[in-house]
């Protein structure tokens, strides 16, 4: 057989090879979407998160893309990191000529850094454009991951921005 034909039939199969693993059918297909997030305690900070390993800087939104599957299924879980600075206006002595911090003074700070984490369900949704994780007292966390907007009358998740955390939490 010439080298030709081995080369044309070895290149047939890996692009069968690789279709196969492109194949669509599969019930619970995703798409990407933003990730953002709300921070619902006062005088915290949240440094960083992260939802089902994919990292972004503090609160806010528009951080691009998280995988949501295209339809809610019953169980579906979601699995969240953070980070948060419970002192973030804490006063740190600067360096002598004004730019960046006494590392020694910095490395304390940071050693009261907190970090955590939640498997948490997701509620059910009909459309999704992405997530947002809002962050409550007592480390509890919530998702939302429809199309409202917080706020909102259809928005579930009703609690304050300016919550206080409390002196003792019973988880």
């Amino acid at each position: 057989m010439s080298n030709f034909i081995r080369l044309f039939r070895y290149v047939v199969l890996s692009c069968v090879v690789i279709l196969a693993g492109c194949d669509q059918s599969d019930a619970y297909e995703s798409s990407g979407g933003d990730v953002g997030a709300i921070n619902h305690v006062a005088g915290q900070r949240i440094n960083w998160f992260s939802v089902n390993g994919y990292r972004v800087p503090g609160t806010g939104g528009g951080y691009c893309c998280v995988m949501i599957p295209d339809k809610w299924r019953p169980g579906l879980m979601t699995h969240i990191e953070w980070e948060i600075d419970p002192n973030p206006h804490e006063k740190i002595p600067r360096l002598t000529k004004g730019v960046g911090f006494e590392p020694k003074a910095l490395a304390e700070h940071e050693a009261k850094y907190r970090r955590y984490s939640a498997d948490v369900s997701v509620p059910e949704y009909d459309e999704s454009a992405g997530i947002t994780v809002h962050f409550l007292p007592c480390r509890q966390v919530k998702v939302y991951a429809g199309i409202a907007s917080y706020g909102a009358d259809t928005y579930p998740i009703k609690e304050p921005t300016d919550m206080q955390e409390p002196a003792t939490c019973e988880n």
